[in-house]
């Protein structure tokens, strides 16, 4: 996003002098006020933390700017355009018998500026709780999140009775999965007994036993080999010091060793293979602070200083925080940005020691950054804190378009390049296909030299529909709110995480996931089981997962940017595709030249609509490249490459794509071969889609990879097409966008 994005207006401190508003004006704006600050404006005598303004990151997600610059989470549409209209009714707004002069209004750019009647403003304190709730029949993709106002003795009364209720119940949903798990497992168990009463090796039917057996063995003898040379090391530090030879950058030196103890550390698995972490702290747009990872080599690096770790912002993609050049000593890697999966955190790319995917990227040659979303493992915010209900009222939309910008921001800032590379697994690739889209952040593409999609989750597998799924898609959102609150999600599991021993905790995390989401570990190195499981799972919203299972979106809608009616229209239309391609012969263009009343989703019978109409995506998406996991019943991968092959994304295009038919969700990170399978590509595509080959260090083995042509400058005739659409009419749907609340 370019940095005139965010000039609509600057946030101005409140300046002192007279009142002179009518006082039904300071009435309204009070009440508006008192809703949206971050105490009460009668508390706040200086007027440094009362609302000022809102401030448009897009055009569906305002941020509330207090007087102090700091900033609140987002809030509806509806309420900051409140705030703004009042603002600009007259020059000056009375606050605290005091007033702000200057603050003009920062609105979107919908035009969409009907206001509702002042004297139906709920003050903050009054009534329940509930009022504050949004309705819950609102946009099927994105309905808006929760207005929760100051702290009040009313207000938190009311939040400790969703906590009371949600402790009790949701504790009560996680022992029925537990017991459902336990359950499934018998049988297991018993198969396995019996195959050992009988001097059978049970492990022997597992896919890649022979290759689990050797690197079993490796890592024994690393292991034994470590402890030797720990004591030798120790035994000759008595004595004086040892003169060693200075490794070179293609020297990875493990620093630590020895058994596994089964920790969340990523820093120290990375050790265990001869590099290093650092962790920078970033600040997004709406106040959170989350953690982002630089994987690097001890050898060729210096690690910042901690107070260059420290959080930056709030805006990103500005000049505020000039880029520097990085601190190597030799010629510089080029950027790769990695994002997580749910209920995972960053930690996910870092934990079969060799084979992960961080670490072999950082040692192939590629500046390795790992990204964690809001919350994780220690939740923070530059205002709330963990009690606050308004540290939770987010979902998958600011997770997209405000914790991956900030991220990516920080990595450009601190690399000094002008674009990076994106890898991204499940909900990481779901943040990304909702940030890029043309009516989210489109500006974001244009700081990516490619997105790779791994497990991409854009549309729902089977597995949605399973019992304890149906149920969440069942339950209002007011009960939804009651049986998991409105914090955290089950914070029980991360006290579990916490308290329990690594081996049992490793051990019971796999088992309930894998009822949860019907993977097995059959592919994966099972001695590193355990410690796969350490990292997960982390802090998220409950909102956030009602926006995955509840009724309204992602469950209901079987996808994350198009409704369910279009899927269905999309299904009918490929099916009738199908059926002309094979009594015609003929192919799609064809037959859409033909007949084109046959291509017409979501209008009416009859009535044309150009190929590419529905689309997601304008020309500032970035090169694509997808692996998908053939035997994924979480996500439908093979939905989403026939929507970018039948045409219905124009602007898309796809650098590389590979179905993986043997693979689960999991296995593009975790399976014994997925470097293999997946890591190599992966390597090779952000190499031929890099910007400033010349530039930077070429990755071990691609010195005969070709750049990546971009034919027609990655623009075919219908996105030409569909673009000039776009722009003819930006007014009428950025107005629709509004209307929608999408």
């Amino acid at each position: 996003m370019s940095k005139s994005s965010h000039s609509n207006a600057p946030i101005v401190s409140p300046h002192l002098t007279r009142p002179t508003v009518a006082p039904a004006t300071v009435h309204q704006y009070k009440q508006q006020t008192e809703k949206l600050s971050f105490i009460p404006s009668d508390e706040d005598k200086v007027g440094s933390q009362t609302a000022v303004s809102a401030r448009f990151i897009i055009p569906q997600d305002p941020v509330i700017a207090l007087g102090n610059g700091v900033r609140l989470s987002v809030v509806p549409l509806a309420e900051t355009e409140k705030l703004n209209a009042l603002i600009d009714e007259n020059s000056t707004v009375l606050q605290n018998g005091l007033h702000t002069t200057g603050p003009a209004k920062e609105s979107a750019s919908d035009g969409s500026g009907a206001l509702e009647d002042p004297a139906t403003i709920q003050k903050s304190g009054e009534g329940l709780l509930r009022r504050a709730m949004p309705p819950s029949r609102t946009h099927p993709l994105f309905p808006p999140l929760p207005v929760y106002g100051p702290s009040s003795l009313l207000r938190d009364v009311q939040c400790f009775f969703f906590q009371a209720t949600s402790s009790v119940l949701s504790l009560a949903f996680l022992g029925i999965i537990v017991l459902g798990a336990v359950f499934t497992s018998i049988p297991l168990m018993f198969r396995h007994v019996w195959m050992r009463m009988t001097l059978r090796n049970p492990e022997k039917r597992r896919p890649y036993y022979e290759e689990e057996e050797r690197r079993k063995k490796i890592r024994k003898e690393a292991n034994k080999n470590w402890t030797k040379a720990k004591s030798q090391r120790n035994s000759r530090a008595k004595v004086g010091p040892e003169v060693k030879a200075v490794p070179t950058f293609e020297d990875f030196i493990p620093t630590e060793g020895g058994p596994d103890p089964l920790i969340c550390d990523a820093g120290y698995y990375a050790r265990r293979v001869g590099l290093e972490l650092e962790e920078h702290k970033v600040r997004t747009e709406d106040g959170f602070i989350i953690s982002l990872w630089h994987i690097y080599n001890p050898h060729e690096f210096t690690p910042l200083t901690p107070e260059e770790h420290g959080a930056r912002g709030p805006d990103v993609f500005n000049d505020s925080h000039p880029s520097s050049p990085p601190k190597s000593s030799v010629t510089p890697k080029f950027p790769v940005l990695m994002i997580h999966g749910l209920l995972q955190s960053a930690g996910a790319y870092c934990t079969n020691d060799d084979e992960s995917l961080a670490f072999y990227l950082c040692k192939e040659g590629y500046d390795v950054w790992i990204g964690n979303n809001r919350c994780g493992f220690n939740p923070e915010h530059t205002s709330l804190n963990y009690a606050d209900p308004r540290m939770w009222a987010w979902n998958i939309r600011q997770m997209g378009v405000m914790d991956l910008p900030a991220l990516t921001s920080r990595v450009l800032s601190e690399t000094g390049f002008e674009k990076l590379g994106l890898v991204a697994h499940s909900q990481g690739t779901t943040q990304a296909f909702v940030a890029l889209a043309k009516e989210q952040r489109p500006g974001f593409g244009d700081k990516l030299t490619v997105f790779c999609a791994l497990a991409p989750a854009a549309y729902a597998g089977p597995l949605i529909g399973k019992a304890y799924f149906k149920f969440m898609r069942v339950i209002s959102p007011g009960i939804f709110r009651i049986i998991f609150g409105i914090h955290a999600f089950i914070p029980f599991m991360m006290m579990m995480h916490a308290t329990l021993p690594g081996k049992l905790y490793g051990a019971m995390g796999y088992r309930v996931f894998s009822f949860l989401f019907n993977w097995t570990d059959d592919r994966w190195d099972r001695s590193l089981r355990d410690r796969m499981f350490q990292f997960s799972p982390v802090y998220v919203s409950a909102e956030s997962m009602r926006w995955w299972l509840g009724r309204e979106c992602f469950a209901k809608q079987k996808c994350i940017l198009a409704t369910r009616e279009e899927g269905h229209a999309e299904d009918e239309e490929d099916e009738m595709e199908e059926y002309y391609k094979k009594e015609a012969g003929k192919s799609v263009d064809e037959q859409r030249e033909e007949k084109p009343q046959l291509y017409s989703i979501g209008k009416k019978k009859g009535e044309k609509k150009p190929k590419g109409s529905t689309a997601w995506y304008n020309g500032q998406v970035p090169p694509f490249a997808l692996w998908v996991a053939g035997n994924d019943d979480l996500v439908d991968g093979r939905r989403l490459l026939r929507r970018f092959e039948r045409g219905r994304e124009p602007c898309v295009r796809v650098v590389h794509q590979k179905v993986i038919d043997e693979y689960e969700h999991l296995d593009v990170i975790w399976a014994v071969d997925s470097i293999e399978k997946v890591g190599k590509e992966v390597k090779e595509t952000l190499w031929k889609t890099c910007n400033v080959r010349d530039k930077v260090r070429v990755p071990r083995g691609c010195q005969d990879i070709d750049a990546w042509v971009d034919n027609h400058g990655g623009r075919s005739k219908e996105a030409e097409d569909q673009n000039e659409q776009d722009s003819s009419s930006s007014g009428d749907e950025v107005e629709d966008v509004g209307d929608s609340g999408f």
